[in-house]
């Protein structure tokens, strides 16, 4: 049947991006390396100084084995291909800000300005792209409910937003040891399952919602491989290139699968993080004192003590629980 073609699939892609992932990690690290691309730390963030010259860009490996997820998807569709290719691009800025850190041995890479035009110049393209297409148009999925909001003419600024938002939170979340995989590797499996609820109850369908589940379900796989030579301690980071592509693939899904309102639950954390950085810039600048520790919000709780791992547990955790809790909800409404 049907159904069973799309579970096949979703597994394989799983596994072929996991398995690609596996393969490839330990000849990037060798590559990176052999190149002394090392990663520079902050210097503000003295607790990571140890981490200085870890191999970084670990992020090119998980988008290559992502893209092997292609042969699993239907082929008559095209918005798997626009998906990984969103994704490469993102990838592209970030690997273009890491490659500056780690040529000129800094950690500031590409001004917030250039970070910010790259990214809006990618965003504007797919989100007029999906504002046009017959797939998508300029309706989002109310949370939780088989429900639509027009959004009118305003779509494509709200589908801008949508990318910036997603990019530069999981950005912000890439800070610690297995933090950013874990959540993500966590978050994609439930994009898996809202899209899935969807599909199963009429709301979403066509070879594209297939194809979105079965690359979900491959970043998922890549990003799990990945935790194998990124748990604490780093073998390999992934660098801007790797935060900027999972930013930039999870926006890619929100926007062409018209779920972004469903999906901020389960990416509570990445706006944790946000939040976390707005609310220290504006006490900072009107009161000249800190909420925080530190920002984003992890760094707080390893200036506390708190060991980096059970942190990335505890964001993994948080995530996991609030992806159940969406599930849940969807199984209702729906």
């Amino acid at each position: 049947s049907g159904g069973e073609r799309i579970l096949i699939s979703v597994l394989s892609g799983f596994l072929a991006a996991f398995a690609v992932a596996m393969l490839l990690l330990p000849l990037n690290i060798k590559l990176v390396k052999r190149l002394k691309a090392g990663q520079p730390i902050l210097s503000y963030v003295d607790n990571h100084k140890s981490k200085a010259g870890t191999p970084t860009m670990g992020g090119a490996s998980i988008v290559l084995a992502l893209m092997t997820a292609l042969f699993f998807t239907r082929h008559n569709d095209r918005i798997a291909y626009i998906i990984v290719i969103v994704t490469v691009g993102y990838a592209l800025i970030g690997f273009i800000d890491d490659f500056i850190k780690v040529r000129y041995k800094n950690n500031k890479g590409l001004s917030a300005v250039q970070k910010i035009i790259f990214q809006l110049l990618l965003a504007a393209m797919v989100s007029v792209y999906a504002y046009f297409s017959d797939s998508v148009g300029s309706a989002v999925f109310v949370p939780f409910a088989p429900k639509k909001i027009e959004l009118g003419a305003f779509a494509p600024v709200y589908f801008i937003f949508i990318f910036l938002a997603f990019t530069n939170s999981v950005n912000l979340t890439d800070g610690l040891d297995g933090l950013a995989a874990s959540v993500t590797a966590t978050n994609t499996l439930f994009v898996c399952a809202i899209m899935g609820i969807g599909m199963a109850a009429d709301v979403l369908y066509g070879d594209g919602t297939a194809d979105m589940i079965v690359l979900s379900a491959a970043m998922c796989g890549a990003c799990c491989a990945f935790l194998f030579y990124n748990t604490h301690p780093a073998q390999i980071f992934m660098g801007d290139t790797g935060s900027m592509a999972l930013g930039g693939f999870l926006a890619s899904v929100a926007v062409l699968g018209k779920m972004s309102l469903s999906m901020l639950l389960i990416g509570v954390m990445y706006i944790v993080s946000s939040l976390s950085v707005i609310i220290q810039v504006i006490a900072f600048k009107s009161t000249g004192k800190r909420v925080f520790l530190m920002s984003p919000l992890h760094h707080h709780f390893e200036r506390k003590g708190v060991f980096e791992g059970k942190i990335a547990t505890c964001y993994t955790l948080v995530t996991f629980v609030c992806g159940i809790v969406t599930v849940a909800l969807m199984i209702v409404l729906y």
